[in-house]
Formats: C-alpha cells, structure tokens, sequence
C-alpha cells in the first residue's frame, strides 16, 4: 500500500507543487486511518518532500529550457546578449570621440 501511495504522489506537476504542510498533511491522514506506520509516515514525508523539491527544480530548468528555445525562434535577444551590445556600441562611440577628437 505504501508503495502504491508514493507512486500516485509523485506523479507529474502536481509534486512540484506540493507544499510541505499538504505533504504532511496527507501522511498524517494515512497514518490516522492505520495505512501507515508513525515510522513511514515520517519517512514518506521526507521522500516525498525531498522529490517535491527536485521536481520543482526540473520542471524550472524544463520551462527556462522552453522559453530559451521560443525567444530564438522569434529572434528575440536576452538580456545579456542586449547587455553585451549595449558595450560594444559604448566602446564603438568611444572610439569614434577618441578618433574624431585627435583629427
């Protein structure tokens, strides 16, 4: 039974959303209708909390990794990357004063 609840629990988003009171909420429900020990409780909460987090962590490297994709496709640039141009032209006008100043 144990095995089964855990898999059930660790399906999809719906771990990354779980928030650590929903998590020990439900293991305190099945261990007051006798499915789990004290002992598996707690431990079912720790699994669930530590895959809870890792999950969440995926799925923000999965949707970074989707939004990176979507802005190439369209053209758009990062801010880095606008960053990064924003330093080339200063360092183009500099040199454009520099040269213009010593002509």
């Amino acid at each position: 039974m144990f095995d089964i609840i855990k898999k059930v629990m660790l399906t999809g988003v719906g771990l990354a959303a779980m928030t650590k009171d929903k998590v020990e909420e439900l293991a305190k429900e099945l261990a007051e209708k006798g499915k789990l020990s004290e002992k598996e409780g707690k431990k079912l909460v720790d699994d669930l909390l530590k895959k809870s987090e890792k999950a969440k962590k995926d799925l923000e490297k999965d949707i970074e990794k989707v939004v990176k994709n979507t802005m190439k496709k369209m053209n758009l640039v990062s801010a880095e990357e606008l960053s990064d141009l924003r330093k080339r032209i200063k360092k183009l006008e500099d040199a454009l004063k520099e040269k213009g100043s010593q002509g």
